[in-house]
C-alpha cells in the first residue's frame, strides 16, 4: 500500500508563479502536475546533498 505525506511550506509568491508555469509548460494541465514537480525537485535537492558527504 503506498503512503504518501503532506508538507506544508510557505515561499515567496514570485518563486511560486515562475514554479507553477514551469510546470505547467512541464506537464501540461494535469491532476497532480504540481506533486509530481515537487516530488522530483525534493529527490533532486537530496541527491545533491547526499554527494556532499
Amino acid at each position: 500500500m503506498n503512503t504518501v505525506g503532506v508538507i506544508t511550506v510557505k515561499i515567496p509568491d514570485e518563486l511560486e508563479v515562475k514554479f507553477r508555469k514551469k510546470i505547467l509548460e512541464v506537464y501540461g494541465p494535469r491532476k497532480g502536475a504540481l506533486g509530481m514537480a515537487i516530488t522530483e525537485a525534493i529527490e533532486l535537492w537530496l541527491e545533491k546533498h547526499e554527494e556532499q558527504k
